[in-house]
């Protein structure tokens, strides 16, 4: 994939009201625009991913995958506040040339898909023909097809919900609580909050996967030793891995964009935003997952018009659709072959 940058040099209204004076936004692209313009399948990614949507769902896109350069263009945009070059908590605060850090300010879901909006109207794109997303990534698309239903043709959401439950929002508080508890987080340097957000990633995993997948993975060889050190292994090693790539603050405000997740806001019911989907959706349950159970892809499928859910079977709880990827390729193309 081609890694590039579009700069936007006006200022930013955040739904908070706050304004971010310019933009930087860092995006992957892979294959050609069609003449038509219409060729496009758009990945929007998960909480700690990036926009090199062929190195991390590599199961669904890149060469000989579903989704790849031959027949699409393929779009993934690093979103707003990350870690990965979009404007974020170590840009450079125009007002004070110096990064932003804590100072940037809180960002939701709908902030990081109108800049994926600006993004769509630099490219000239006509429409998308599939725009698909995972976790907040999924928040991002069913977003995107509320606020612009006309610009997309194919909805793909997979393993997440209408609005963040308070069990979800709950898991990234206790999170956020490891994070300041670490006496550096407030500092102004990109090491700040580093052990924090070891112990916040540690945390976050036993969401992400399950009881049995641990069992099956992590569980000590040796009945006899004293502790379980395997287990204590991954955990450290999941923490140390993040936090040598991801920046506390970023994690701290990428967390809080994902509990601001409520489609319901500001349109009278969460039912009557699902009405304003277009799009022919297909919707992804993981019938492990406990970040979002599949009474709430179900709740989506039931109010989305031209919706159809898949249950996706996995012992790997939420991280099942990075794992389990072949079923929701076969639910993908099945998809496509009904009218």
């Amino acid at each position: 994939m081609n890694k590039n940058k579009l700069s936007i040099e006006k200022p930013f209204v955040l739904e908070s009201g706050e304004v971010l004076s310019e933009l930087e936004i860092v995006y992957h692209t892979a294959g050609e625009l069609s003449e038509k313009r219409d060729n496009v399948v758009w990945a929007c990614h998960a909480l700690t991913g990036n926009s090199d949507v062929e190195d991390w769902w590599s199961g669904l896109f890149g060469e000989g995958k579903m989704y790849n350069s031959t027949n699409s263009f393929i779009v993934c945009a690093n979103v707003l506040g990350s870690s990965y070059g979009t404007t974020g908590t170590l840009s450079i605060n125009p007002a004070t040339n110096e990064p932003y850090y804590l100072d940037f300010p809180v960002i939701t879901v709908r902030d990081m898909v109108r800049v994926h909006q600006l993004l769509f109207e630099s490219l000239q794109i006509a429409h998308i023909h599939t725009l698909i997303g995972a976790s907040i990534g999924c928040f991002q698309a069913l977003e995107w097809a509320i606020m612009q239903p006309s610009q997309i043709q194919h909805l793909v959401l997979v393993a997440g919900s209408a609005s963040v439950s308070a069990w979800a929002a709950g898991f990234n508080e206790t999170q956020r609580m490891a994070l300041l508890a670490d006496s550096t987080f407030g500092d102004r340097n990109e090491h700040a909050g580093h052990e924090g957000l070891k112990a916040a990633r540690a945390m976050a995993m036993l969401s992400y996967r399950t009881y049995y997948s641990y069992e099956k993975t992590q569980k000590e060889v040796a009945e006899y030793d004293f502790l379980n050190t395997k287990a204590a292994s991954y955990q450290r090693y999941q923490g140390e891995k993040l936090a040598n790539r991801f920046h506390a603050h970023s994690y701290y405000r990428m967390t809080q964009a994902f509990d601001s997740h409520n489609v319901g806001r500001g349109r009278e019911s969460v039912i009557n935003a699902l009405s304003f989907v277009e799009a022919k959706t297909l919707i992804v349950g993981i019938d492990s997952d406990l970040l979002f159970p599949i009474a709430e892809q179900h709740f989506l499928a039931e109010n989305i018009e031209q919706a159809q859910l898949e249950i996706l079977h996995s012992h790997y709880g939420h991280d099942g659709f990075l794992v389990d990827m072949k079923q929701i390729e076969d639910f993908i193309t099945e998809f496509y072959l009904k009218k």
